[in-house]
């Protein structure tokens, strides 16, 4: 029985479905990218496996059971940073101590909440608030607080996509590492098809929406770790990037359609630009112009 599993989930807002037919199976310990172009449903995705909306049809289970509402064993990461402004680092992931683990010794939450302070290499930050940190800093407490809550599924909302390029590589760099420690569940979504090859061990594209679904799931094969510079190099990365960007892009062509209008051109004759300009008509309407006969005397 898989891990995560979702059956034929649909979801729409009122409107036409954003999602539809979704059907998604997770081993325990898996890394899996979702990737797909913005607007096509990717966020709604992750908000129906983190219980914070409920699908219209089909169904969302973790480890067997019904997702019927967020919960501790499914920690969020989101685009947001989604921090506490008036909190330090320490007191923003104590607080989701606090809720997940409220029987924990003050000395043991203490060490907790440590723990997974170094582990984004924010020790020195300890005590700032989100505002004296940067982008990518704050994005690391918001990984360390999931981390904290000790979930069992990590679910990651393009958490690194309004970060610089080197503050993305970095924070790529810490995602691979924390999971390689901790080996938990993981879903990403991105719009990023080498950060995709990067990380996970599963690519599976989502085609765009109205109506989007799961196509066709791509194994990454790549041993890790997984060096970005000789990534560039190597020719089975390059496979598997043009065979997802190519499925991207030919669910887009599948969609294209082809409209037939008939143009009604303006009734006006241009005006004579091969004429010398001192001779030059205006543009004319054909009933403007008179035909006349002149007679020619001899």
């Amino acid at each position: 029985m898989p891990f995560l599993e979702l059956s034929g989930v649909g979801k729409a807002f009122g409107g036409p479905p954003v999602l539809r037919d979704v059907n998604l199976a997770l081993e325990r310990g898996e890394f899996v990218a979702i990737v797909g172009y913005s607007g096509s449903g990717k966020t709604t995705l992750i908000s129906l496996i983190a219980g914070l909306q409920h699908p219209d049809t089909g169904t969302v289970r973790l480890d067997g059971r019904i997702v019927a509402g967020p919960g501790p064993d499914r920690g969020v990461v989101f685009q947001n940073y989604s921090l506490l402004p008036w909190l330090t680092v320490y007191e923003n992931i104590a607080l989701a101590v606090d809720q997940v683990f409220p029987d924990l010794p003050p000395a043991a939450k203490q060490a907790h909440v440590e723990k997974y302070i170094a582990m984004v290499n924010l020790a020195p930050a300890r005590d700032k608030l989100p505002r004296q940190l940067s982008g990518g800093m704050r994005q690391r407490v918001s990984v360390a607080r999931a981390l904290a809550m000790d979930p069992q599924v990590l679910l990651l909302d393009e958490p690194l996509s309004a970060l610089d390029a080197l503050t993305r590589s970095t924070l790529q760099d810490e995602i691979e590492r924390i999971w390689g420690a901790d080996k938990k569940t993981v879903v990403l979504i991105t719009n990023d098809v080498d950060e995709a090859l990067l990380l996970a061990d599963r690519i599976i594209p989502l085609t765009p929406g109205p109506g989007a679904t799961l196509g066709e799931s791509v194994p990454v094969t790549l041993a890790r770790p997984r060096d970005r510079r000789a990534l560039n190099h190597d020719p089975e990365f390059k496979r598997l990037r043009a065979l997802v960007t190519n499925q991207l892009l030919g669910y887009t062509a599948g969609r294209r359609a082809t409209v037939t209008r008939k143009l009604t051109l303006p009734d006006i004759l241009p005006e004579d630009l091969e004429a010398p300009r001192t001779s030059r008509r205006r543009p004319l309407r054909p009933q403007e112009i008179k035909k006349t006969e002149v007679i020619l005397s001899p």
